[in-house]
């Protein structure tokens, strides 16, 4: 990306990607019983419909057609109502889908009434879309807030079970999707060992990896074939923010760890992703004055702020590695250089811009909650060496050494003068275990706590990325208690169960053995899909998972439930 600026870099990368803005009062409350221009053309509505990034007044409206044929515009139009039999239109307006915008049609409707339940339909050829229906956000105080929140959708990996259980929530205020909504590997990439076997192959035509907008675009397409997505996204507005895999797994600001010499311009690729993203995401694009970025605010009256974060392409810094700082002649690790680049004001995740906007709007927010929607774990996991090395290398033998560790915690908790020195170094030197997640970038996370402490703000974040379950206390380096995170398990992409090989049993083991050892994990699960929501009143946050007890079967239960509550 050198010599392009990175608001250049997301105007060209969104040139083209059109949204419709139109009012409901230029409808007002007219008889409108016109049907949209006839199209001499077969046409489909196979990807259902969508909302998302509600305001007070307004709403992201979206679908695509498939027409026979390459017709360089279909003719559309939109429905609005307030009731499911569309008998009294809100809006009726005719809408083109281009064939440069791959045939999505995104309209942002203004002038909505707060807090109200609308329903939505497209039509072509006097043939309805799948029914939707959106809400907007209240504008006053309100005595409840409830989202579901998703994360790592893997089509080949698993069946999407955990969008359609949420779709069948009555009282959902909106989805918070985390990312990863896509994965670009081809098969035989991650997790695709099973695609024939679930009949989730990926078709010939998009087989390989992804590169190009092409490429991108027909992923999208095929995910959004998927009756549970399509359900989810029928019933309720989502809140999107990108993470890794809507580009390549593991991007930064200038790279990504799967993203070869051989494949081109990195930012050329990124410029294809983020295109065909924004064309197939409820989403509002770049406009003039806005933010150039995917960050975002959204106010639910004065009971909630959610913060949505860009932790990946906004301005991440190339994560730290291990290996960079291991001497193999000594077999030791230089910790003190590691340390002076883990704290150097130069390792960024979400950057000087980013992080302005988000404490300057957390210390001037009068809400009761400041909720931060965003990828990757915040919690500090630090764990003992010697685990991170025996995770690197996983043997059968890691869940009994596990339990050995956290027996060597509760031990030194209890005071057992029985420790031997040994014992307590085997625990006493800690790392952080994932340096991609906040733990590698602790400075900004630093600033970010203190600054929630110091406004006396009631902080909560909930983090997507791990495929696992998480929740913890956010401290400050102190060890003052600042908030709280919720993390939500994968929705079909496999956990850390499967990268350590564990059966069901061990993977318990392991979890209740981090509990354990990490001092602000409180609960784990990482062996299980599924979903998470929170709720929030004025004086509670509720999360609560729900785990699929199978997602390559399409016979399935949700097999357990686990509450956490936290109080102002």
């Amino acid at each position: 990306m050198k010599g392009l600026s990175r608001r250049d870099f997301i105007k060209s990368t969104l040139a083209g990607v059109s949204v419709a803005s139109v009012s409901l009062s230029l409808a007002g409350c007219s008889d409108n019983n016109s049907s949209p221009s006839y199209n001499d053309f077969a046409v489909a509505f196979n990807h259902g419909v969508a909302s998302g990034d509600p305001l007070t007044d307004s709403v992201i409206l979206w679908t695509r057609v498939t027409p026979e044929g390459t017709p360089i515009s279909v003719n559309v139009s939109l429905e609005v109502s307030l009731d499911k039999t569309f008998e009294n239109l809100e809006f009726d307006e005719p809408l083109n889908a281009l064939a440069k915008n791959d045939y999505t049609v995104k309209v942002d409707l203004t002038g909505l009434k707060a807090n109200t339940r609308y329903y939505y339909r497209f039509k072509a050829n006097e043939s309805p879309s799948p029914m939707g229906e959106t809400k907007t956000l209240p504008e006053t105080d309100v005595s409840q807030v409830k989202f579901a929140v998703m994360s790592c959708a893997n089509y080949p990996a698993g069946y999407f079970h955990a969008y359609a259980e949420a779709a069948k929530m009555q009282d959902l205020d909106a989805v918070l999707h985390l990312g990863d909504y896509i994965y670009e590997y081809g098969i035989g990439g991650y997790a695709t060992d099973k695609a024939a076997e679930l009949g989730r192959m990926l078709p010939e035509d998009n087989q390989g990896e992804l590169i190009s907008l092409t490429d991108y675009r027909k992923r999208y397409a095929l995910y959004r074939t998927d009756t549970g997505l399509q359900a989810l996204h029928a019933k309720a507005p989502f809140i999107a923010v990108w993470d890794d895999h809507e580009v390549c797994n593991d991007a930064y600001i200038d790279g990504a760890e799967n993203h070869n010499d051989n494949e081109g311009m990195f930012a050329d690729r990124k410029m294809a992703a983020l295109k065909a993203y924004y064309e197939w995401m409820p989403i509002r694009p770049y406009v003039t004055d806005q933010t150039e970025s995917l960050y975002r605010k959204f106010d639910f009256g004065s009971l909630v702020s959610l913060y949505m974060l860009d932790t990946r392409h906004e301005a991440r810094v190339k994560p730290l590695d291990y290996q960079n700082y291991f001497d193999p002649a000594s077999g030791q690790l230089d910790t003190a250089s590691f340390q002076a680049d883990l704290v150097s004001h130069d390792q960024q995740l979400i950057g000087t811009q980013q992080l302005t906007w988000l404490t300057d709007n957390i210390k001037t927010s009068d809400a009761k909650w400041q909720v931060l929607g965003q990828q990757v774990l915040m919690t500090k996991m630090m764990l003992p060496a010697e685990l991170l090395v025996a995770m690197a290398n996983p043997s059968p033998n890691i869940a009994s050494q596990m339990t050995e560790l956290a027996q060597l915690k509760a031990r030194t908790q209890a005071s057992d003068p029985t420790l031997t020195e040994q014992d307590k170094m085997r625990i006493g030197f800690t790392a952080p275990y994932n340096l991609d997640a906040w733990d590698g970038y602790p400075v900004e996370r630093e600033v970010l706590l203190k600054t929630a402490k110091a406004a006396n703000k009631n902080l909560i974040t909930i983090a997507g990325d791990t495929h696992n379950a998480w929740s913890g206390k956010l401290c400050t380096a102190q060890g003052d208690v600042c908030g709280y995170e919720f993390a939500t398990p994968s929705v079909s992409s496999p956990g850390l169960e499967h990268y350590l090989q564990l059966s069901m049993s061990q993977a318990d083991e392991l979890a209740k053995g981090l509990e354990l050892l990490v001092d602000d994990l409180e609960f784990a699960n990482i062996h299980q899909r599924g979903f998470m929501t929170l709720t929030f009143t004025p004086d509670t946050v509720d999360s609560q998972w729900y785990f699929i007890s199978d997602v390559h079967s399409q016979a399935f239960g949700i097999n357990s439930k686990t509450l956490a509550q936290k109080t102002l």
